[in-house]
Parts: C-alpha cells; sequence; structure tokens
C-alpha cells in the first residue's frame, strides 16, 4: 500500500466522504432505526467549510480514492489558555486497517493542534473496540477518566 495523502476534505469528496462516514456511524450502531439523520449528516458536511465553525475534516486519499477520515474540532478549557483539541470521530475503510492510515490521520490532528497552539489532543473509544485501542495505546497514553453522559429530551 502506498503512503495516503492525508489532506483537507474538499466539497467534492462528499460523494466518497459520505460512506465511510455512514461506516464510522454503522460500526457504533448509529444504522437503521438509529441512524442519525439526514439534517445531522447535512449540518456536520456544512460546518467543515465554515470558517466560523471549530470543526473540521481531515480525509486519507490513495489513488484518487478516500480511505479514511478524521473529524476533529478545538474548544476551550479551564486548565489552559490554548485550546484543546477533541479528535471526535477516525474511520478507515475495510482494505486500509492495519497499515498506518489511522495512524497518519492520528499524527496530522497533532500536527494542526500544534499549529493551533492546543497543548492537548483527546478522544474517546468504545471499551470493546480493541483493534482501535491497540493503535491508541502505541500513539497516545490513556487518561484514566471515565465518561459519563445524559441525553437532555426537547
Amino acid at each position: 500500500m502506498n503512503t495516503p495523502i492525508i489532506r483537507d476534505i474538499a466539497r467534492t469528496d462528499y460523494v466518497q466522504w459520505l460512506p465511510l462516514w455512514d461506516g464510522y456511524n454503522h460500526f457504533y450502531g448509529r444504522s437503521g432505526p438509529t441512524a442519525l439523520s439526514d439534517e445531522i449528516t447535512a449540518t456536520s458536511w456544512a460546518r467543515f467549510f465554515d470558517e466560523m465553525e471549530p470543526v473540521h475534516c481531515l480525509v486519507a486519499e490513495q489513488e484518487g480514492r478516500l480511505i479514511g477520515l478524521t473529524h476533529y474540532l478545538f474548544h476551550r478549557s479551564t486548565t489552559t489558555i490554548g485550546p484543546i483539541c477533541y479528535l471526535q470521530d477516525l474511520f478507515t475503510s475495510a482494505d486500509a486497517r492495519g497499515k498506518g492510515v489511522g495512524r497518519a490521520l492520528i499524527e496530522a490532528v497533532y500536527g494542526r493542534a500544534r499549529e493551533a497552539g492546543a497543548p492537548r489532543v483527546y478522544w474517546q473509544t468504545h471499551e470493546t473496540n480493541h483493534t482501535a485501542q491497540s493503535l491508541y495505546d502505541r500513539v497516545a497514553e490513556k487518561s484514566g477518566f471515565i465518561v459519563y453522559r445524559q441525553a437532555i429530551p426537547a
């Protein structure tokens, strides 16, 4: 496998980004009756191109084909002056797994965080995602924090 090109998403990438996005969501059980709405997908897509939004997307491209994506955002923190970078989504096509694409995407986010003056990048994964954790254990350290959440009804 040739080394993929890691680059910013382009508007013309939508038809290749969408299957990766759908695959990511399917992996986390968001498909069929639990799928994200088209409005959420459209809004997320639009945010990547809005300079006022802190949400960004990088893709891995190989021979003209998108084989991976990562979505990340910057936010304020009470523990640092600079912004913190949250790597929200990371996904590679099945045929790209185990070939360094995920690592390359994470390293690219590290670079963007450095450029933005962010002292830290963090992310979360499901406790059953052992394949991803084998990579994450090599490129970052576990924080020891447990994530809690509560849905807020409208």
